[in-house]
């Protein structure tokens, strides 16, 4: 029997090994999470609860967008909105303990509530137990990344855990961070708390992944529609409290010009950093850091301690989280079956949905931007398309974004597809589709249901066609 310790058994990564690994008949599997209630970041903290919020300061926003009604517009009400949320995730949350519980009941599994810690390589303590399994996958998730800039330890401040929990929210904030947790969380704020916001970018916009267009028309909607004041090309300093309680954040312009800006609350939506905090690695021959951890899950110090999800740092988002999981299980098993010919690196297609603008107009992308496909050094096609372009936008009053699609150019390949549009979230899977089976663009029906969003797809698949006849 070979005996697999998972730290993190909760998590989307740790339960991806778990649920392969347990059916395994040479598979001892020791499971172990700290978690209370338990569950993941998605679950508790992340996906889930943010979705949940978004979409009580979405209706707000259709509502006081809308031309079309008239009357006063609805407040959010927080305790609501708070209430609702922890209700579902605890459903949420026992649905996953109940899959590893379940995993548990197998006389080949065991679960440890508890916290676990490495006293030597591939040793663990696990409450007043000691183990030595043959291999360790450590699938910790991650925790909020604190900038260390002067003085940030002597203010408050909240970050997105904070705003999913909050049942007030201030007058106004300063954030740091734009990143896909800002980009997401601070038109809520705007929306749910009616507060006054400025948001530091260091770029000319959001949205590195996206070709510049969709960034700048992003940038549009939350500066009309929201009145959110963005700040770019500016840097962080220092930060203090002020006498009445609130902030002040002072940064400085690429030219060296320095500014101060006060505000009530600080926001740190600045990522997040691998959650290693405890876990003992000092004791192991794994030295966290830059590529510590091979595109076949395995730790570069330990190939028989492999690292998923979050912590790993490579790419933190939920789906890549179980795919790594799935690939490691297998990568495991292949190693202690000593088919090393059989390990394989971990490769997906970049496939990221940012739920912008309350998800009235979140951002998708899968396989190749133009700009990446220009990096690559690929020939292409590339076209695009806005919105406005398609009277179905307009008569779901949601006429804002684009799309654009790029195609190999001598086979019609679809390579990749952005949008930022409604219901961009929703054909993200249709695109997926399309890359990872190496379609044809030429070959995809042009037809969709009348009137329905997916007609701004059609008119990029005649767009791209026309383009390769000529």
């Amino acid at each position: 029997m070979t005996h697999v310790a998972i730290v993190g058994a909760y998590g989307s990564a740790g339960a991806a090994v778990a649920g392969e690994l347990a059916e395994e008949p040479d598979i001892e599997l020791t499971l172990i999470d700290d978690g209370e209630p338990g569950g993941g970041l998605c679950i508790l903290r992340g996906c889930m609860p943010s979705k949940e919020v978004l979409s009580a300061g979405a209706h707000r926003f259709q509502a006081r967008h809308d031309h079309r009604l008239s009357g006063d517009v609805p407040d959010v009400d927080l305790d609501a909105v708070v209430d609702t949320k922890d209700d579902h995730v605890l459903g949420f949350a026992e649905h996953r303990r109940a899959a590893i519980h379940d995993l548990a009941e197998r006389e080949s599994v065991t679960f440890h509530h508890e916290t676990a810690r490495f006293v030597d390589d591939r040793v663990l303590e696990v409450g007043d137990e000691t183990i030595e399994p043959d291999y360790v996958v450590v699938a910790t998730g991650s925790t909020l990344n604190v900038p260390n800039l002067p003085g940030i330890d002597t203010v408050d401040y909240m970050g997105s855990n904070d705003v999913l929990d909050a049942r007030e929210l201030p007058d106004s904030g300063v954030v740091m961070g734009f990143g896909y947790v800002g980009l997401e969380l601070v038109p809520y704020l705007a929306e749910a708390g009616g507060t006054d916001l400025t948001v530091i970018e260091h770029d000319a916009r959001p949205l590195d992944e996206a070709d510049p267009a969709f960034g700048d028309d992003l940038l549009d909607i939350y500066e009309d529609d929201w009145d959110v004041d963005v700040r770019r090309h500016i840097y962080e300093q220092r930060v203090e409290a002020t006498d009445d309680g609130g902030v002040r954040l002072h940064v400085e312009d690429a030219a060296g010009n320095g500014d101060a800006i006060e505000a009530e609350e600080l926001f740190l939506f600045t990522g997040r950093r691998p959650n290693l905090d405890g876990l003992g690695l000092e004791h192991t021959d794994v030295m966290p850091g830059p590529d510590w951890v091979e595109d076949t899950m395995q730790a570069a110090d330990d190939d028989r301690v492999f690292v998923v999800g979050d912590v790993n740092g490579k790419e933190q988002i939920l789906h890549v989280a179980k795919e790594q999981g799935f690939q490691a299980a297998e990568n495991l098993l292949a190693h202690a079956r000593g088919e090393h010919d059989r390990i394989e690196p971990y490769e997906n297609v970049h496939h990221h949905v940012v739920f912008s603008a309350l998800g009235v107009y979140p951002y998708a992308r899968v396989g190749h931007s133009r700009g990446s496909a220009e990096d690559a050094g690929l020939d292409f096609v590339h076209v695009t398309r806005e919105a406005s372009d398609d009277g179905v936008f307009k008569t779901k009053d949601a006429p804002e974004g684009r799309a654009s699609l790029v195609v190999d150019a001598d086979d019609g390949t679809v390579l990749g597809y952005q949008g930022l549009h409604y219901h961009a979230d929703v054909m993200a899977k249709t695109l997926q589709l399309a890359v990872e089976m190496e379609l044809d663009v030429r070959e995809i029906p042009d037809r969709a249901y009348h009137p329905t969003t997916p007609e701004i797809l059609d008119g990029l698949f005649r767009d791209a066609s026309d383009a390769l006849d000529d």
